[in-house]
């Protein structure tokens, strides 16, 4: 096994680990990083999983080399979607990695890991053990290495999403999937298998570099095939787009909006979890269903965590990402999709006609702004904003909050000279002034616009409408 001694390394965090290849992650590391799941859990089996893109597989199968040397046995899950990694160690209780690879060649790759039962490694209890691997000696092999159990799980991991949606009864639903090229290509027909879902697939067959069927003519496409809904999975199936079937995009706070109402029809008053910068409309519906909202900071550890003590019956990130009490309080793009489907089979109505209801709310996107002390851009906006009224908290960066429903939140980027920047209010006018004021605040002498790939022009610039 190769050792990457001089190569700069991969980034460790709740999550797992993620860094470019083969710079900052390889086989070597890989290795590593399965020695010390391992390690961490001392579970006898460990199930692994990738995607196909790029590197995963080779990284996975090295992954899995570190658990056998460990004297663990390896469960090879083969390929599987993002939440596939919950499903695995949720269902069989065992420790899982997943390894996913970035959307083009150099792109950071991510091994996702979790323990048994699809809890986070902490930052003292496993995340210090696999920083140690990574960068300390080669962990010793144990006397008698692992045994691979090969046990692809797809088959399996559909049947369970669909035993979470009632499908009974609904009327035709028409849906056109993009898969990205990637693995919903494998998981979506498995997962919407119903005799009333007709599934037309969009770039299900391998990336060829051709152009013209880019996530952009997925609404031509809904149009054309007079379909009920279009879905565009990233090519992990981490994240999904979702059109109507006008091909118009839906927001994320508006399917927040709906997919939290369904979930609150069985949980009445149930709390539900939202980050810091979703969209007030969504928070407006949550009440409306009669549930309990309650803000997160912004991530996947944060949310599942909040989720899982107040009993939540259901989760949402500001860029669409849904998570589900009924599957380890994790998020999963396809649970999400099945959802939308019941819910347009159930109601009979157009998708757009059941958007509708939700109010739209300009809102500036996130707008990232390099500084050199993020911290002091911070202070700054918290310091003006004392005494004019705003409700200000620290959840979560700076938020702020006004009695006319507008909104702001600014938060440090990690490991980068950048702060993060997003506001919303009731109208365009009131949007841009409030943007306006606090970037000025953030960045005095003007804006250098960051990384990113919703960054948006310094002060004065318009911004779009929606999310």
């Amino acid at each position: 096994m190769r050792e990457p001694w001089g190569a700069p390394g991969p980034q460790v965090g709740p999550h797992g680990v993620s860094g470019r290849v083969p710079g900052e992650l390889d086989p070597g590391r890989a290795y590593r990083a399965g020695a010390a799941l391992a390690l961490v859990t001392g579970a006898p089996v460990v199930a692994v999983a990738h995607d196909g893109r790029g590197s995963a597989p080779a990284l996975a199968d090295a992954f899995a080399q570190g658990v056998l040397d460990q004297g663990a046995d390896a469960l090879d899950a083969g390929p599987g979607p993002a939440d596939c990694l919950t499903y695995l160690s949720g269902r069989l209780d065992v420790p899982a990695a997943l390894v996913t690879a970035g959307p083009g060649p150099g792109a950071p790759h991510r091994i996702r890991m979790c323990r048994a039962g699809a809890t986070a490694l902490a930052e003292k209890e496993g995340l210090d053990v696999v920083r140690a691997c990574l960068t300390g000696a080669r962990p010793p092999m144990a006397d008698e290495p692992g045994s691979v159990v090969r046990a692809p799980v797809l088959d399996d991991y559909a049947r369970h999403l669909r035993s979470l949606v009632d499908l009974r009864g609904i009327r035709r639903v028409k849906v056109v999937v993009d898969a990205g090229h990637g693995v919903a290509a494998l998981t979506a027909p498995r997962v919407l298998c119903h005799p009333a879902v007709e599934l037309v697939p969009l770039r299900f067959g391998p990336a060829n570099g051709a152009r013209g069927q880019g996530p952009w003519d997925l609404g031509e496409r809904v149009r054309g095939a007079d379909a009920d809904l279009g879905l565009a999975f990233d090519a992990a199936a981490d994240r999904c787009r979702v059109v109507d079937e006008r091909g118009a995009t839906v927001a994320p706070a508006t399917v927040t909006a709906l997919l939290a109402t369904r979930e609150l029809a069985g949980r009445p008053g149930a709390a539900v979890i939202h980050d810091v910068i979703t969209s007030r409309r969504a928070v407006e519906a949550i009440e409306a269903a009669g549930g309990i909202p309650l803000r997160s900071r912004v991530g996947r550890a944060a949310i599942r965590a909040l989720m899982a003590e107040h009993g939540a019956a259901f989760g949402a990130g500001h860029s669409g990402r849904s998570y589900f009490r009924d599957f380890w309080c994790a998020d999963s793009a396809l649970l999400a999709a099945l959802h939308l489907v019941a819910e347009l089979g159930r109601s009979g109505r157009p998708l757009s006609h059941l958007a509708s209801g939700q109010e739209r709310y300009p809102h500036s996107g996130e707008i990232g702004v390099r500084v050199d002390d993020p911290g002091a851009a911070l202070g700054r906006v918290a310091a003006h904003f004392a005494g004019t009224g705003a409700a200000l908290d620290r959840l979560d960066g700076v938020s702020g909050e006004f009695g006319d429903g507008s909104w702001f939140n600014v938060r440090a980027a990690r490991g980068a000279p950048l702060v993060r920047v997003q506001v919303e209010a009731r109208a365009p006018a009131a949007m841009e002034a409030l943007r306006d004021r606090v970037l000025a605040l953030v960045a005095p002498g003007g804006c250098d616009p960051g990384p990113g790939p919703l960054r948006r022009p310094g002060p004065g610039a318009s911004a779009p409408a929606g999310p």
